[in-house]
């Protein structure tokens, strides 16, 4: 049986992927047709139903969960794990943190996102209400966007957090550290969602595979390193494996009670701000 799937090439999802899509694993039967995408192109695509199986952020699983559901493998959770919000201007530092407690003191800032629906600007949400002035940009284009002047601001994502102080630019707020201090919970980020009008067998199945793949990645972690070096973005390897090593946890092998509490929690806190609309059917596989 052949399925659809859709990741992005950042490497923790080539790192967890890599062993089922190239047959290193017993995929019991399943073959996969792989679109590869940044993490806005995605939702977007699952929006529109348009994947069997895809890499799909939190915040965008509110808008999608009427037609998929999510699978226990696979999914990006952690402390420490996430997105930044940094600067050019050293100055607008303490600026912006003053602002928060400070009403409309920010709300002529322009802030580049990677994507409406991304976890990462529903945390900014969270954190930074004022902040409205939003420039939807590709993950890859924020810092030159910052770089340019172009914006005041920026909410970075998966490598950028490793290399931004090297391009010169400052860190505001952590927003994984502020969901952390929050909740006391792993920050929820993306996970694999499957639709659910698939057969329970065959999502049942794929899980199987996936956390499979997960299990085969940990145990032999320079297996798809061509792999995912080919998708890595010039990247080095050392700030590859730390983005791995960040992301890929316990919680990619399965999310468990903690991580299903975590993303009850964000789903629970977003319904009562009104940021997204009531669940109506089950979030997770069973």
């Amino acid at each position: 049986m052949k399925l659809t799937l859709g990741f992005s090439p950042c490497p923790n999802d080539t790192f967890i992927f890599d062993a089922m899509i190239h047959h290193k694993i017993d995929t019991e039967g399943l073959t996969f047709e792989v679109s590869y995408e940044d993490v806005e192109t995605l939702n977007h695509k699952v929006f529109e139903k348009s994947l069997d199986i895809s890499k799909l952020s939190f915040h965008a699983y509110a808008y999608a969960q009427e037609q998929y559901v999510l699978l226990d493998a696979g999914s990006a959770l952690g402390f420490g794990v996430g997105p930044l919000l940094i600067c050019k201007n050293a100055a607008l530092v303490d600026q912006v943190l003053q602002g928060k407690r400070n009403g409309d003191a920010m709300s002529d800032l322009k802030v580049a996102v990677p994507g409406k629906y991304t976890t990462a600007n529903f945390l900014l949400g969270l954190a930074f209400p004022q902040l409205q002035n939003k420039e939807i940009k590709v993950f890859s284009e924020i810092e030159p966007a910052l770089l340019n002047e172009e914006v005041d601001l920026g909410l970075i994502i998966h490598e950028n957090r490793f290399t931004y102080q090297d391009k010169g630019f400052h860190k505001i707020i952590d927003l994984g550290d502020f969901w952390e201090k929050e909740t006391g919970c792993a920050i929820p980020l993306g996970g694999i969602v499957m639709r659910r009008d698939i057969a329970d067998d065959v999502k049942e199945k794929v899980n199987r595979v996936l956390r499979r793949s997960v299990e085969f990645a940990f145990e032999n972690p320079t297996s798809g390193i061509d792999f995912i070096r080919a998708h890595a973005q010039e990247m080095s390897d050392d700030v590859m494996y730390k983005h791995i090593n960040l992301y890929v946890n316990k919680y990619s092998v399965d999310l468990g009670q903690e991580g299903r509490k975590a993303v009850t929690l964000m789903f629970d806190k977003a319904q009562d701000l009104n940021l997204i609309p009531a669940a109506e059917k089950a979030l997770f596989l069973n």
